[in-house]
C-alpha cells in the first residue's frame, strides 16, 4: 500500500511541476500590454489575435521592467508606440533611429516580404550622405520640396555625433518618401552610404521646430481571409463578453480565450468550449489545480 501511495504522490508531483512549467512559460493572452490596448488582429503572443500576425508581433518585457509590445523583422525588432485601429496603421520608433536629441549611425530598417505590414506615409530624413546622393542619383530619391526639413534637423546640436559640423550642408541631407522598401524590404542605408536616418511622423504645430516633431515610422496592415471572413462579429461577442480574440493551432480556427482559464469557439458567456487550448492561453491556475483535485480523488 505504501509503495502505491509513493507511486501515486510521485506521478501527481511530476504533473504538478510540468503545469507550473507551462503556465509559466505561456501566460495567457492579454488585451492590453504596456500603455497599449490590443486588439485584433493584434495579439500578445502564441494563440492570440491573428496568427498572421504572431510570428512578427508579441509582448515582452522590456528593459526597464514593464511590458513592451514588439515587431520582429528580418532586421532587427521595434517597440510598438501606437496602433491605430480605424486607419489599420501602427507605429515603431527603431532604437537606432535618430532625432533632434540624438543621433547616431542607423542599421537597415525592413519588413519581412511575408508579413501582413506594408511601409505606410512616414518621412525619411537620409544624415550624412554624399552629396552625389542628392544631386547625381538617377532616377532621384531626394524630394527638394521637403529640403526645409533638412535645413531644420542640422540646425540639431547632435548631428557631431555623426561626425558632422554644426550646421552643416544641407547637401548631404535627403527627404526621401518612398511607397515602399527595396527589393529586399529594406531601406538600404548602406547602399545609399548614408550614416543614419530620422523618420518624421507628423511635423505638428511646428514645421521648423525639429525638437517638437513627431518621430517614427509608420506602418500599414492588411487584413487577410482569416481575419475578414465573419471576424468582426465573431471578435464584437468575444471582446464584449470579457474575452480575448484568438485561434487555436494546428487548424488555427477562431478562439475566444476567456479569463476563466478555458477557451470557446463563440464567446465567454457560451459553453461551446474549443476542446484545444492554444499555447498562449492554457487554463488558468485555478482551473489546473481543479483539474489535479480531480485526478487525486480518482487516483486515491
Amino acid at each position: 500500500m505504501e509503495q502505491l501511495l509513493c507511486f501515486i504522490f510521485f506521478h501527481i508531483f511530476i504533473i504538478v511541476l510540468a503545469l507550473q512549467l507551462a503556465l509559466a512559460s505561456d501566460p495567457a493572452c492579454r488585451d492590453t500590454c504596456g500603455s497599449l490596448s490590443v486588439k485584433f488582429p493584434f495579439g500578445t503572443g502564441v494563440g492570440c489575435g491573428s496568427p498572421r500576425f504572431q510570428p512578427y508581433i508579441s509582448c515582452s518585457q522590456s528593459s526597464d521592467g514593464g511590458d513592451q509590445l514588439l515587431l520582429r523583422t528580418h532586421t532587427g525588432v521595434y517597440p510598438i508606440t501606437s496602433i491605430s485601429y480605424e486607419a489599420a496603421a501602427f507605429t515603431v520608433t527603431p532604437p537606432l533611429m535618430s532625432n533632434c536629441t540624438s543621433m547616431q549611425p542607423s542599421p537597415n530598417l525592413g519588413l519581412d516580404w511575408a508579413s501582413p505590414f506594408q511601409l505606410g506615409p512616414s518621412a525619411f530624413i537620409l544624415l550624412s550622405c554624399p552629396p552625389s546622393l542628392t544631386s547625381k542619383a538617377s532616377p532621384p530619391i531626394c524630394d527638394p520640396s521637403l529640403s526645409h526639413l533638412c535645413a531644420s534637423i542640422y540646425t540639431c546640436p547632435s548631428v557631431v555625433s555623426l561626425g558632422l559640423p554644426l550646421f552643416p550642408p544641407t547637401n548631404s541631407c535627403c527627404v526621401y518618401s518612398p511607397a515602399n522598401f527595396n527589393t529586399k524590404g529594406e531601406l538600404d542605408l548602406h547602399a545609399l552610404k548614408c550614416a543614419a536616418y530620422a523618420s518624421v511622423v507628423t511635423l505638428g504645430d511646428y514645421p521648423t521646430d525639429p525638437t517638437r516633431w513627431e518621430y517614427g515610422v509608420v506602418f500599414k496592415y492588411t487584413q487577410g481571409k482569416f481575419d475578414n471572413y465573419g471576424m468582426d462579429t465573431k471578435c464584437y461577442a468575444c471582446d464584449s463578453s470579457g474575452g480575448v480574440c484568438g485561434y487555436a493551432p494546428p487548424s488555427n480556427s477562431f478562439v475566444c480565450v476567456c479569463g476563466n482559464g478555458f477557451n470557446t469557439s463563440s464567446n465567454c458567456n457560451g459553453y461551446s468550449f474549443a476542446g484545444i487550448w492554444s499555447s498562449g492561453s492554457r487554463p488558468t491556475r485555478k482551473a489546473w489545480w481543479g483539474i489535479l483535485a480531480w485526478l487525486v480523488f480518482w487516483l486515491v
